[in-house]
């Protein structure tokens, strides 16, 4: 089956080969079970300032930076242009209530998964739309030995966040390699958009409550309902820098 994924990869893309030396992993939702304290965070943030968003509904707006989700509900539901500034002072609150919840902890299956890759030869890169200043460190911490600081793309190293391609496009360059030389791994409809506007094969997981429509439909190459049955079903797709 991934031949026929490969081989409608590169009928859309027009390239003539997919040779991956790279993997770009999202972070939320994918490497750290950390999703339901996002999606809670935002709806209580956004309550306290008089805005409508469901627990569910940040799902839709995952990967997506903070300043811009609140910028585009601001514009949404009350047709404001709201200034990079103000918004960051609303996504400060969003952050306080993150910071109070428990901590969560890494997504079974993806030390599993990165240590196939790293096996493979594949480089491993994290994409997030965080900016999280203690970032590094935590992913250092917590995945010691597959991690290189060097390879981390932060909403801080981007002007236009996903679903613009432009995150994805900065990860191939600090690789050092083109889009069909790399894969995304995303769980967020967003996500997927833009590592498919980066023209590189996407795997959507999906760990959150959408439907796998809201992945297929914006493109995923390849589709897993868990890390875990990724990490599985490495070995099968035969892939090898």
């Amino acid at each position: 089956m991934f031949k026929e994924n490969v081989a409608e990869y590169l009928s859309k893309t027009g390239f003539k080969e997919f040779h991956p030396k790279a993997v770009m992993f999202d972070m939320d939702g994918v490497i750290y079970n950390s999703m339901p304290n996002h999606a809670r965070s935002w709806h209580l943030a956004m309550h306290g300032i008089g805005i409508k968003m469901s627990p569910e509904e940040a799902y839709t707006y995952e990967g997506m930076r903070g300043v811009e989700t609140i910028q585009l509900l601001f514009k949404n539901q009350r047709n404001t242009i709201l200034p990079e500034e103000k918004a960051a002072e609303y996504y400060k609150i969003k952050s306080d209530e993150f910071n109070k919840c428990p901590k969560a902890g890494l997504m079974p299956g993806i030390k599993e998964l990165m240590q196939k890759i790293k096996d493979s030869g594949l480089k491993i890169l994290v994409v997030t739309g965080s900016a999280q200043h203690s970032l590094i460190g935590k992913l250092d911490h917590d995945l010691h030995g597959f991690i290189d600081k060097d390879l981390i793309v932060t909403a801080l190293d981007v002007e236009h966040g996903k679903p613009a391609p432009e995150p994805y496009l900065k990860g191939l360059q600090k690789a050092g390699v083109e889009p069909w030389e790399a894969m995304v791994v995303e769980n967020a409809p967003l996500g997927v958009r833009a590592g498919v506007a980066a023209k590189v094969f996407t795997v959507a997981v999906n760990t959150g409550p959408l439907p796998d429509s809201a992945l297929t439909g914006e493109g995923a190459n390849l589709l897993y309902h868990s890390i875990k049955d990724f990490a599985e079903d490495w070995n099968n797709l035969e892939v090898r820098a």
